[in-house]
């Protein structure tokens, strides 16, 4: 299911904090650039990989579940294989998160139609950086 310029543009100017599975350390790595641009735009960038404890600045967590109940995550970003999405979305349902957003090359039908049923916003095989980019939505300022 496609979402529309200003559906994507909505759930990009709301979003402040954007969980991002898989984050690797690797500048080379296009988990990395992406959270970079992220974070250029303004956004809270949470890394999630079990084998790190930080990157980019920020405290990396094994999974989103063991991210603090006090962070609120309104995107969880997936740079994941697409046979390792279901754990991630059930993780993202119970957390409430609204917004799943697979990158490029992930999707899992059934793990996106159980997020659907469940009322979160799930995007599949789309980057988040070239959507944000192509829809010319402005920095939010640093606070």
């Amino acid at each position: 299911m496609a979402l529309s310029d200003p559906e994507l543009r909505a759930i990009l100017e709301r979003a402040r904090t954007i969980a991002v599975v898989g984050l690797s350390d690797k500048p080379e790595r296009d988990s990395n650039e992406v959270a970079r641009y992220l974070i250029e735009q303004g956004y809270r960038i949470v890394p999630v990989n079990p084998q790190l404890t930080s990157v980019l600045g920020a405290t990396s967590y094994p999974s989103v579940a063991a991210i603090p109940p006090d962070v609120a995550i309104d995107v969880v970003d997936v740079f994941r294989r697409s046979d390792q999405v279901p754990p991630i979305v059930d993780e993202a349902i119970a957390r409430g998160v609204p917004v799943v957003w697979m990158q490029l090359g992930v999707r899992h039908a059934e793990a996106a139609a159980k997020a659907r049923a469940r009322g979160v916003t799930v995007l599949e095989d789309l980057c988040i950086m070239q959507q944000h980019r192509r829809l010319r939505i402005p920095p939010r300022p640093r606070p």
